[in-house]
């Protein structure tokens, strides 16, 4: 894949970021996705691909979405697309912390074609790389991550999302003697703090959205991370559903390479709230600054992108 087309989703992603950001505590979430899920498709027609969505947005909240296999781009190199036009609905409406507009890209047939349900994640930055399982007890992973990290157990943080399913991991968390940060949405951008020389966080643990995995284990990819994921379904009929998408066995463990395959992946995201990764957009007089992210698994190259618009110049999709 031509690696100046990061740029080109760069803009998929910063276009998705402003219409966003102009919803920012508004209070309605679906209004705040709407718009992303606009600006990005319209976006999308500019850059020079033949794009197809394996991993879409919006199916479990009935939210506005790019839908899996919708065909998107102007033509050009094919790709699969996995995305979410905005990863944090309810932090944006809130006008709370950590939202941002992702997109991942790889050659056709790197990524797992995810249904629209929960995953059980494990993620890690490059130290603790093929040292844990996602089927061990938390005890267990837990000291098995300090060892490989070479950190006092207590020093350890775990990062998890603050939801009620998750009581029972956080006091065993807590009993274990760790640290824990909760973070009540975006677990892409807490999978990725695992691999940020700056950031407090080992490890993310926990169940979140399987689409969502997908985009992780994209991104950490690129940084040499690691990450596993197991399907978590609610009941019979998305079992059967994950079946019909091609999952032949329903409960494995999937790895990095399973949910995001080869060294043609790239991702990139653009901050809509501020976040511990990137800056939330800021608008002026004459238009907004925006901060992004991408980076390429094949030379494991990041780089953070500072764009100022100008909206009398702008394209008219925002």
């Amino acid at each position: 894949m031509d690696r100046n087309l990061a740029l080109e989703f760069v803009r998929v992603t910063e276009a998705a970021a402003l219409a966003a950001a102009r919803q920012m505590g508004k209070g309605d979430e679906k209004i705040a996705d709407q718009a992303a899920v606009d600006a990005m498709r319209k976006a999308f027609d500019s850059v020079l691909v033949a794009g197809k969505i394996v991993i879409g947005e919006g199916e479990r909240d009935e939210a506005p979405m790019l839908y899996i296999g919708e065909e998107v781009g102007a033509g050009g190199t094919s790709v699969d697309i996995a995305l979410d036009p905005l990863e944090g609905t309810t932090i944006t409406a809130k006008g709370g912390y950590n939202a941002t507009t992702v997109i991942a890209v790889a050659e056709k047939g790197c990524f797992l074609h995810a249904p629209d349900t929960y995953m059980n994640k494990l993620a890690v930055g490059p130290a603790a790389k093929g040292a844990l399982d996602i089927t061990d007890p938390i005890p267990l992973t837990l000291k098995r991550l300090a060892k490989a990290l070479d950190k006092y157990l207590e020093d350890v943080t775990v990062c998890i999302l603050d939801r009620p399913r998750h009581n029972e991991l956080i006091q065993q968390v807590r009993e274990v003697g760790c640290r824990i940060k909760l973070i009540g949405d975006g677990d892409v951008s807490g999978a990725i703090a695992t691999c940020m020389d700056d950031s407090p966080v080992d490890i993310l643990l926990g169940t979140g959205g399987a689409p969502e995995g997908v985009l992780s284990a994209a991104a950490l990819k690129c940084m040499g991370g690691d990450f596993l994921g197991q399907l978590k379904f609610r009941n019979d009929e998305e079992r059967q559903r994950a079946i019909k998408m091609g999952i032949s066995d329903p409960d494995k463990v999937f790895t990095m390479e399973e949910l995001a395959a080869g060294d043609s992946v790239l991702f990139c995201a653009t901050g809509v709230t501020d976040g511990e990764m990137l800056r939330g957009v800021r608008f002026n007089p004459k238009g907004a600054v925006t901060e992004s992210i991408v980076m390429r698994a094949k030379s494991r190259t990041i780089r953070w992108i500072k764009s100022h618009h100008h909206f009398d110049y702008k394209p008219k999709y925002l």
